[in-house]
């Protein structure tokens, strides 16, 4: 690496963003932050860069030597793949000095194809499941499938909502990638929602960087106790 003044420069950061990247949310707010470096002064130029495109230059003020800058950088240059951004000093009677390169995952797909803060996300299958559940014939918690959704992806997180209780399934291994997820409702979470002549079940989708698909249309499932029966002992 290139030495200023004989101390190296830092590469930038990107504040803004998770440890897998950045989503749609953060690259409309992208800012990157170069750290205060040795002999640091007024009328210094730092030249931003995202891959090899110039993104912007700002002159060192007075009141900035020795505290970190803080640069936008515009929504355009996110593009999903691996960005790598640099920064360049540039002062007078000095060579220009580059900084290390900053590598961060951008991924701009979200789940199901669609940004989706609120309300159903229709290009997301509902959940599939039975139509009825008895309480106490329930044995081994309420059986359940989803249909692989678009942008499908390793780490993708999953929450079922059964009724108003939540259920977080652990993240996406990357054989789990293409084919329909299942799993069981737990009888403890089916029993403690109750009966209910028409609950309804759906499931969200929150990517690896953040990006949320929104609430699946959802499923009508009636939970009833019958009368008839003995309860299925606990356990």
């Amino acid at each position: 690496m290139r030495l200023f003044n004989g101390s190296e420069l830092s590469p930038p950061a990107l504040p803004l963003t998770n440890r897998h990247g950045i989503g749609v949310y953060a690259a409309s707010q992208l800012i990157a932050t170069i750290a205060p470096y040795a002999d640091m002064a007024h009328g210094d130029l730092v030249e931003l860069f995202w891959d090899s495109h110039f993104v912007t230059a700002h002159r060192v003020q007075p009141c900035e030597a020795g505290c970190p800058l803080q640069l936008p950088v515009p929504p355009s240059f996110a593009l999903s793949g691996e960005a790598h951004v640099h920064y360049r000093v540039l002062r007078f009677g000095h060579k220009a000095q580059k900084s290390p390169s900053l590598a961060v995952p951008v991924k701009l797909e979200c789940p199901g194809g669609s940004l989706q803060h609120h309300g159903e996300n229709q290009f997301l299958a509902p959940l599939q499941l039975p139509t009825s559940v008895c309480l106490n014939a329930l044995k081994r918690g309420v059986p359940f499938s989803i249909e692989p959704w678009r942008h499908m992806a390793w780490l993708d997180q999953v929450t079922l909502l059964w009724g108003d209780l939540r259920l977080d399934l652990p993240p996406l291994h990357a054989n789990q990638l293409g084919v329909p997820l299942t799993g069981r409702v737990p009888k403890s979470l089916v029993r403690e929602a109750g009966a209910d002549p028409r609950l309804e079940v759906s499931y969200c989708i929150l990517d690896r960087v953040g990006n949320p698909s929104g609430w699946a249309p959802a499923r009508a499932v009636r939970v009833y106790r019958d009368p008839t029966s003995i309860d299925i002992p606990k356990g």
